[in-house]
Order: structure tokens, then C-alpha cells, then sequence
């Protein structure tokens, strides 16, 4: 028994083999940072374009189609928020204006949803009088 159905996998295997050009860009920069990404993945009845299983994070990359898709989109992202994912939306143009933003974005977004950065990190040793190693 198989716990995704055969018809989603294919599907998903094909959406990464006619990735577009948006996808490419960001998968070149965000597949090697960690946590880990994944492309297409398939949850639930969906396929999300980029998803981190580890922070729950769906990353998902929208063209000018999308504008007549709204509805669509709530129901999904609902549908997702309701699994504990967390949903981001990214346009395609600005993937491609803005690769490097648009991967350190999703890089602090995962981040956070693990917890992020320590609230106060440790001092440093600025402000020390730095003592001569040959007095």
C-alpha cells in the first residue's frame, strides 16, 4: 500500500524534470544551505514547489496565473496551515530580479520557524583592554 498515490509522484517527478526558470534560479541557490529543501513535494492532495519538512516550511513560487487563482491558492494554503505547515508566497519576477534576496528570505524564514537566533547572543570580547603578549 502505498502512502502517496502513484498519479501524485509522477506528477511531482515531472514538475521537477519542467522546472521554470524561477524554480531553477532558487533551487541552484537555496538546495545548498540546511536545513534541507526539497522540490515538489506532495502533501496532502497538493505538490508544493519547495518545501523544508524540518521547519514545515512551503515555499511557493507564483506566476502571472495566479492572479486568476486566488481562491484556489486560500483553500491550499489553508489546507497547509491546517498540517502546521508554514506557507510563503513568492513571485516569479522577483525570484528573478532578485535571486540572492529572494533565497536569504526564505533561508531567515526557516530560520524562525526553528526557533531562530538566540535572543541575546553572547558577548564579545569587544570593549576588553587587550593585554600585549611580550610585556
Amino acid at each position: 500500500m502505498r502512502r502517496i498515490p502513484e498519479t501524485m509522484t509522477g506528477r511531482a517527478r515531472r514538475l521537477r524534470r519542467e522546472a521554470t526558470p524561477a524554480e531553477r534560479k532558487l533551487w541552484g541557490l537555496i538546495s545548498r544551505y540546511r536545513p534541507k529543501f526539497t522540490r515538489q513535494l506532495v502533501v496532502g492532495p497538493y505538490i508544493v514547489d519547495f518545501a523544508c519538512r524540518e521547519a514545515k516550511l512551503a515555499i511557493e513560487l507564483d506566476g502571472s496565473q495566479h492572479l486568476d487563482q486566488q481562491d484556489y491558492d486560500e483553500t491550499r494554503t489553508t489546507f497547509l496551515e491546517s498540517g502546521g505547515w508554514r506557507v510563503v508566497r513568492i513571485w516569479n519576477v522577483d525570484v528573478l530580479t532578485n535571486p540572492e534576496g529572494s533565497a536569504q528570505m526564505i533561508l531567515k524564514e526557516a530560520a524562525e520557524c526553528l526557533g531562530g537566533t538566540h535572543p541575546q547572543p553572547l558577548p564579545s570580547r569587544e570593549g576588553r583592554a587587550r593585554r600585549s603578549r611580550y610585556e
